[in-house]
């Protein structure tokens, strides 16, 4: 594929119902009313002269190359901040126009570096490209005057450079970090001749509070603002549009290249989930897909104190067939079992359950969307009758109050972050239930109206708490109730929820959280207009995440919102595919479309199209996988792109399970942490070595288009198709495309979703069927899929975590925005400038009882483990509370995580862990073991040694 050029209209598309006719060099034109002239001019095919415009910010009006006459009209106004009028006759070309915009372009050029040739810009420059649209040839001005020709490059931030003696002063970087990503980290320092874009009070770029997002190094027009990529290796001479595998956001990138090198990822412009916009990790961070860690060779071992063997992808994959069948012969079709992964695509989780079910003939599989959304899945299903949000990311530009729980967006899902920023500074109320002060608390021109800052645990009691007072204040929408809702369910509901147990007095003092505030709360949300609740895994992975998700379905349709823009029940999703590997059936007790594996008619389904007989009974969780595995009944484990023993509770327990295996088979890109126990490695291939879906947190299915081939041979879905094959059931398919097709015709709703129809549309929401045959961005709007809306009781249950005189704190866990969940990509790029290694995040008041100072050494010790870190010493957390994220292998947070999960769905209850801290000198003796076994575990040994 050649370069992809896509089109800037200079300013922002308007949406009307009005639209306004005017003559734009004497052709008629009919455009929405609110566009700008250069707009209506581009629309039509006449490109004015622009430097200070694109389409992604709104007008400025600075430049002055844009000049166009209007009749009627003294002087010449800029055709970006000029809006259309009816019977407008405008001239974009004439030899007045032309001998100014040469005058103002020659202005420019006089104080710019002439340096074309060796510029890394040269052929992508806005600059060089507008000179030779005005037809300047010679600039009578010298160089002899003061100008800004001698200024230091600032090469601070690992990913672009900033030349000021390249700055147009355009202020389109300025702009993009105010209006696209809402961080407000740059600005226009001093005044006239003085003025100069500046990250900071005499800071640089990577001291500054700028979040690398990129947006102020697309919206240049020089090279003032350029990737260092572009710099070392040139400019890309193709293009290949495909999708993020960072986040659940699922941003659309194009993958520009030189040959099979990639130069840069640049955010695609038409990419239905970001429009354009990136965050630092999917715009910069892709350089793990082609790390020197990579593993590109099959290997083998029989046992994990050996080292590893190079192999043949065809020794690799028979050694694993074979002891897969040995251990089923010995052990039973039930001592073996299978997980997905939530970074891979659709076609790849489908194949790797069907391999489970239809090759090893029992329903042992699971991915790590359990351990994270299942409640999502349980709750939701419960409530509506579908496991998946209601809502697409645009519908938040139409909330009139936003309620994030248990979520930080700027972190972990920064492009929809920005959205939602903006729409809080156009003037949307914010409610943030957090144990943690987010950035969305309070940040540049943000301010949550309420931060209800409860204990880790307690969700629950405050969802009921805020239920209690809108039903008790009379702001309940009982038409939406009667027209929507199972009568007999909310009469369950309302007897319950009436009870003085949910008072907002009754539950202040536990959940840490003023009455007075809670019920200021449920008043702004019932009563602000169209009110949205966004929530993540600080809902999910608690004991009662089930529960939460229910309670807060209950609060939507105790208002009303729901089925409409601007409302809803909208789960961030953690990973790339979590909400995909969901869908393909990745659960023991599901088939693809979240049908019971129970059920006949279902089954008989799948198995006309497999050709095989499946088993009707529920397989293993991971749980249930790893406690047979230490009892001595559970041997075999496939691990398609996943890290149990860094991303899973209680790693002790997961790592005494993947020891007692006789067999188990990983799957990935590098010797992650679980390959430390592995007996296969089967190397992986990246979003950039494969094509498919992606389903992000929308429902939105996305393409993934291979950029270059995969580097160890094989795409991963080829890889389960040769086990699955090896292992004596047949799969054949040529492309995944063929797999997408299958799905389809054994998924309700995927029916419509094919590679065919997301080339035409770019993006489908399922369900997308003959009703639905363009997706669905809106559910619920007319009725829920259940029929009724069912009201649930949920009543609040205390965890069994709890504190006391021995473990005092409360840890709760999360991400950060440079680092994505274990880190193995992202601690594999240039993002650890900013995030080096986990902290604890403790409270002054904590940190001063135990005598700990910024940056000393911490223990941290829970019932289940005890592991070392620096400490933090932050207001963010409240007295009783300390945080740490999870990226860093060596630091192992999950080694003080317990085994208490979701009573529903076995969702871990990674938030709520009672600790106690204390001064340390030395690393935690699991630290030392657990780095002494690594080490000899990733030995790669000569062959005749292993062969041994």
């Amino acid at each position: 594929m050649a370069m992809l050029k896509e089109q800037d209209h200079g300013t922002p598309s308007r949406v009307s119902e009005e639209t306004v006719s005017l003559t734009i060099d004497g052709q008629p034109v009919s455009v929405p009313k609110g566009s700008s002239v250069m707009h209506a001019a581009s629309l039509m095919g006449t490109a004015i002269p622009k430097l200070c415009a694109t389409d992604s910010l709104e007008p400025f009006g600075s430049c002055r190359l844009c000049l166009v006459e209007i009749e009627g009209r003294r002087g010449t106004p800029a055709s970006c901040t000029t809006l259309v009028e009816p019977g407008m006759k405008v001239t974009t070309q004439n030899d007045r126009l032309a001998k100014l915009r040469k005058g103002v372009m020659e202005l420019y050029i006089s104080d710019h570096p002439l340096d074309c040739l060796t510029c890394s810009a040269n052929g992508d420059c806005e600059l060089q490209d507008m000179a030779g649209a005005v037809g300047l040839r010679e600039v009578r001005y010298g160089y002899d005057g003061q100008n800004h020709l001698g200024q230091a490059k600032d090469l601070s931030n690992p990913y672009f450079q900033f030349d000021p003696s390249k700055c147009i002063v355009c202020s389109r970087c300025v702009r993009a970090c105010e209006e696209v990503q809402g961080t407000f980290a740059l600005t226009i320092g001093e005044r006239g001749f003085g003025s100069h874009v500046s990250p900071g009070m005499d800071e640089s770029f990577l001291s500054s509070e700028c979040v690398s997002c990129g947006a102020c190094v697309q919206a240049c027009p020089t090279a003032t603002l350029i990737d260092k990529s572009v710099v070392e290796h040139g400019q890309p001479d193709r293009s290949v549009v495909t999708t993020c595998a960072y986040c659940g956001v699922g941003c659309a990138f194009k993958a520009e290249l030189k040959g099979n090198e990639i130069v840069r990822m640049m955010p695609y412009k038409d990419g239905k989930a970001n429009h354009g916009h990136s965050c630092v990790k999917g715009r910069f961070a892709w350089g793990y897909a082609t790390h020197k860690d990579r593993m590109l060779k099959p290997m083998i071992r029989k046992s994990i104190r050996e080292p590893w063997k190079e192999v043949s992808w065809e020794e690799a994959i028979g050694y694993a067939a074979a002891e897969f069948k040995r251990i089923q012969a010995d052990h039973g079709r039930g001592a073996v079992g299978g997980l997905t992964s939530s970074r891979c695509t659709n076609e790849e989780a489908y194949l790797v359950q069907k391999l489970v079910r239809a090759a090893f003939g029992n329903n042992n599989v699971d991915t790590c969307a359990r351990v994270c959304h299942s409640p999502t899945g349980y709750g939701l299903k419960t409530a509506f009758g579908t496991s998946a949000g209601t809502q697409d990311f645009d519908s938040v530009m139409d909330s009139d109050v936003i309620f994030v729980i248990g979520a930080n967006p700027t972190d972990g899902h920064p492009v929809f972050g920005s959205r939602m920023k903006r729409r809080l500074r156009e003037g949307a109320r914010l409610i943030v239930a957090d144990p943690r002060r987010i950035d969305l608390v309070k940040s540049p021109h943000i301010k949550a109206d309420y931060h209800l800052q409860l204990r880790p645990g307690t969700n629950v009691a405050l969802v009921n708490a805020l239920a209690y007072t809108v039903i008790e204040e009379g702001l309940a929408n009982m038409r939406f109730i009667e027209e929507r809702c199972d009568p007999v369910d909310f009469a369950v509901w309302l007897e319950f929820i009436q009870r003085d147990e949910n008072r907002p007095e009754a539950v202040a003092e536990r959940i840490g959280v003023k009455a007075d505030d809670i019920r200021a709360a449920a008043r702004l949300y019932a009563t602000g207009g169209r009110a949205a609740i966004y929530y993540g895994l600080g809902v999910t992975e608690h004991s009662q995440g089930s529960t939460m998700v229910m309670g807060m379905a209950n609060l939507a349709m105790l208002t009303g919102n729901i089925g409409r823009r601007g409302v809803g029940i909208n789960p961030l999703r953690g990973q790339n595919n979590v909400q995909g590997s969901c869908d393909m059936g990745s659960f023991p007790h599901e088939l693809p479309g979240y049908r019971h594996i129970s059920d006949e008619v279902t089954r008989r389904l799948f198995e006309a199209a497999w050709q095989v007989e499946l088993d009707g009974e529920p397989g293993f969780r991971i749980p249930n996988m790893l406690d047979a595995a230490v009892e001595g009944g559970f041997k075999g484990l496939y691990v398609q792109g996943e890290d149990i023993a860094q991303s899973d509770p209680n790693t002790q327990h997961v790592t005494a399970a993947l020891e007692n295996m006789e067999c188990v088979v990983v799957q990935d890109l590098f010797l992650n942490e679980t390959a430390n126990y592995a007996h296969v490695f089967l190397p992986g291939s990246s979003f950039l070595e494969k094509d498919g879906t992606f389903t992000n947190a929308e429902r939105r299915i996305s393409r993934v288009r291979q950029a270059i081939p995969p580097m160890a041979g094989y795409a991963d879905w080829e890889v389960t198709m040769m086990l699955s094959n090896a292992l004596g059931y047949p799969m054949h398919y040529d492309h995944p495309s063929q797999i997408m097709a299958e799905i389809a015709a054994l998924t309700p709703t995927f029916k419509g979703v094919s590679f065919e129809r997301l080339e035409e549309l770019g993006s489908i929401q399922w369900p997308c069927n003959d009703e639905h045959p363009t997706g669905t961005p809106i559910m619920h709007e007319s009725m829920f899929v259940r029929g009724k809306g069912s009201f649930v009781v949920t009543e609040y249950i205390p965890t069994d975590e709890k504190v006391g005189p021995r473990f005092p704190l409360l840890l709760t866990t999360g991400r950060i925005l440079s680092h994505y969940n274990v880190g193995a990509q992202t601690r594999r790029t240039a993002n650890t400038a900013w995030h080096p290694e986990d902290l604890l995040e403790i409270h002054a008041h904590d940190a001063e009882e135990r005598g700990i100072r910024e940056g000393d050494w911490v223990a941290i010790q829970s019932r289940a483990g005890e592991t070392s870190l620096r400490a933090k010493i932050s207001d963010r957390v409240q007295p009783g509370v300390v945080y740490t994220t999870f990226h860093h292998p060596l630091t192992g947070a999950n080694v003080i995580t317990t085994e208490n999960s979701d009573w529903a769905t076995n969702c871990p209850e990674y938030k709520v862990t009672a600790v106690q801290v204390r001064l340390t000198n030395t690393v935690s003796h699991w630290q030392e073991d657990y780095q002494a076994f690594r080490e000899v575990a990733r030995q790669v040994g000569p062959e005749e040694i292993a062969a041994e």
